[in-house]
């Protein structure tokens, strides 16, 4: 009888098998692929389903105890170097595949109803089976080289879902912009890699750590070789879980359809570089600078997110940020040497955001019935208002979402970012700090994305308003555009129905992560588990935990104020005194303006130039030599006649020319 673990190979390759089979359907018969819509949708969403159902096999397995199994095979081989592939199982694994295959699975059920009128259903679905098994091929790796391989699958179908609509032009340069920032950070894994492999001739993710402590301890590697070699490795994390300064594409990834910003920002993607440094905490753990440095990247990212946030009036980007800030507060428990608890949150936060980012997606699918499918319209909130009237699911499950992420007990947020919060406090009190301002700048921004969305009076069919917001955006509108297509209404149960089951683990995952008996911490590290319960100490943890809430409630209640009552005009008290700031936070720090200016332009300026000496220096040797060749050619035919007297002729000419050289030349000093 085979145990769980031993089939989870399986896991990876049945939506690898759905999504291969239904790719080729629509390359060699499209048409009729395409008439196939909802049996190849329920195929594809079967083998999610069953890859869950295995999922959660396994991970039941490791909660009972069962030892980590892997099983490998010598994929290549020369003299004495072997390099193996196959598939580990243990505690971390165990977790990360239950939590994509839920969170996948559930967003193919909502992308049957998001989706239904699309005319790329069939190419849709297929994408999301080869992204899911890309994410769980990359979770069960035994190694760094196979997880480079399907590190890149990841961003390969990050780069068709977020282009999915190729034919506008604002998806076509966010998968663009998100595939060439993703090559940086990729490049810098790739030579940290190799880096690694020269240090200690191994991949495995122990082999490496150990090889490179005793590398160090026999001096054969040098101190800061071995620090430069892990900060490049970083740099892959940094890309793809969209850390500063590498986080620009994940805002702008957002043009891609809004299952693909719940599937990426939830638990594939993004979670892939938490996951990456969560598997090389017993490398990171041997070199503090590089912990620190971790902590103060996210950090930064942590308060930047937040503080971008607060200005976005589109709904998506909004939440976007709020992504960034989050995986800024996983880096920081990462650096503070806290994987666990770095984890815990990476999962409560799958839940909740995945919550809302269907929630905004079902917003949309309403809103644009009403002001068209113009996604800068459909996604504004200056035009929202009044949905919980015409929404109650989608309003509850999105306040839920709101309350969760906000860190208000008992729901899950509450127990994951507090875990965070208190282990910076003791490792970096002032990253701690950055961290607690920025958890009451969290539930203030999130609060009013809630407010300016549900409540209020509806401000959608405000015509002069959509057209000054064209405007803005630099559309033209004509008078005779209809904005007003239809009315709003509740999405349809295969949209709704994922609400509600992401809003149960929502409200209650985080108990399980419980400081006095956490059962996920029992999980990946049991010894973690111990020593948290044994230290823990009410006294220690209310005042922390009530400063987090505090906060949280002061930026809740300031959002009350100047969204929902009314009473405090922002834009008076703060926007039109600290106009510097305002812009600044609106422009996103400027660093898609630097980017600009430094890297795209200054790139076509450095290619323009390059392009100038191929053509004149490159280009001039080559046609240079082809004219002397052609030339020496044309002169030299005629001296080909057939003739052996003229050839004799030739040779006596030679011969005398050369005597009469040497004469000139005098005899040889020798």
């Amino acid at each position: 009888m085979y145990s769980a673990a031993e089939l989870a190979w399986l896991i990876p390759v049945l939506p690898l098998i759905g999504g291969v089979l239904a790719g080729m359907g629509l390359i060699s018969f499209n048409k009729e692929i395409n008439k196939l819509r909802k049996p190849i949708a329920i195929a594809l969403v079967s083998l999610v389903g069953f890859a869950a159902f295995l999922s959660y096999a396994v991970l039941i397995e490791q909660l009972a105890g069962a030892a980590p199994v892997e099983h490998l095979f010598v994929w290549a081989s020369a003299g004495d170097f072997t390099l193996p592939m196959g598939y580990v199982i243990d505690p971390l694994a165990a977790v990360m595949l239950a939590l994509v295959t839920t969170i996948a699975f559930l967003v193919m059920i909502y992308s049957h109803g998001y989706m239904a009128h699309d005319k790329g259903y069939v190419r849709f679905f297929t994408y999301l089976a080869l992204f899911s098994s890309s994410m769980l091929g990359l979770i069960v790796s035994p190694n760094l080289l196979e997880i480079y391989v399907f590190w890149e699958l990841v961003g390969m179908c990050s780069y068709l879902l977020v282009g999915f609509w190729y034919d506008r032009d604002g998806a076509a340069h966010a998968a663009q912009k998100a595939f060439v920032v993703n090559r940086v950070g990729d490049f810098g894994l790739l030579l940290g890699i190799l880096g690694l492999f020269w240090a200690t001739g191994s991949f495995d993710f122990q082999g490496i750590a150990s090889g490179l402590a005793d590398a160090l301890q026999a001096g054969t590697v040098p101190n800061w070789a071995a620090l430069t070699i892990c900060l490049l490795v970083f740099m892959g994390p940094m890309a793809k879980s969209a850390q500063f300064p590498l986080h620009v594409w994940l805002p702008d990834a957002m043009e891609g359809p809004t299952p693909i910003s719940a599937l990426i920002h939830a638990a594939t993607m993004v979670a892939a570089g938490v996951f990456l440094v969560a598997r090389l905490e017993p490398l990171y753990s041997q070199f503090p600078l590089v912990g620190l440095v971790i902590a103060i990247v996210g950090t930064i990212t942590c308060f930047l997110g937040a503080s971008i946030a607060l200005t976005q009036m589109d709904l998506k980007k909004g939440l976007a940020y709020s992504t960034v800030s989050q995986l800024g507060y996983m880096m920081l428990a990462m650096g503070c040497g806290a994987p666990v608890a770095g984890m815990f949150h990476l999962v409560t936060h799958a839940f909740f955001k995945a919550m809302l980012f269907l929630g905004s997606g079902s917003v949309i699918h309403s809103m644009e019935d009403v002001v068209g499918h113009e996604p800068i319209l459909a996604q504004d909130m200056r035009l929202m208002g009044g949905l919980r009237k015409k929404m109650p699911i989608t309003a509850v499950t999105f306040l839920i979402g709101c309350i969760a992420i906000s860190g208000i007990p008992p729901l899950a947020g509450f127990w994951s970012k507090d875990e965070i919060l208190g282990q910076a406090f003791i490792s970096f009190p002032v990253l701690w700090f950055i961290g607690f301002l920025t958890a009451g700048m969290t539930a203030f921004y999130m609060f009013r994305l809630y407010f300016l969305t549900f409540e209020g009076e509806f401000r959608g069919e405000n015509k002069e308003l959509q057209s000054q917001l064209l405007l803005m955006a630099g559309k033209e509108t004509d008078e005779t555009d209809e904005f007003h297509a239809g009315e709003l209404h509740e999405s349809p149960w295969s949209m709704t129905l994922p609400l509600r089951i992401l809003a149960v683990p929502s409200i209650f995952i985080g108990l399980l992560g419980a400081p006095w008996n956490s059962v996920f911490a029992r999980l990946l590290n049991p010894s973690e588990a111990i020593e948290m319960a044994e230290s823990f100490r009410w006294s220690e943890f209310l005042p922390l935990a009530f400063g987090s809430v505090l906060i949280s409630i002061s930026g809740i209640t300031l959002a009350v104020f100047a969204y929902y009552l009314k009473r405090i005009d922002l834009g008076k008290l703060v926007a039109s005194r600290y106009k510097l700031i305002n812009n600044f936070l609106i422009n996103k720090w400027y660093l898609d303006d630097i980017n600009e200016k430094i890297f795209i332009r200054g790139s076509r300026k450095l290619a323009r130039e390059v392009l100038e000496v191929d053509a004149k220096v490159v280009d001039g040797i080559v046609n240079l030599t082809g004219l002397l060749t052609l030339g020496s050619g044309e002169g030299l035919k005629y001296f080909e006649t057939g003739r052996a007297q003229f050839y004799a002729l030739i040779v006596f000419g030679g011969v005398i020319a050369l005597v009469a050289l040497f004469s000139v030349l005098g005899p040889s000093p020798i």
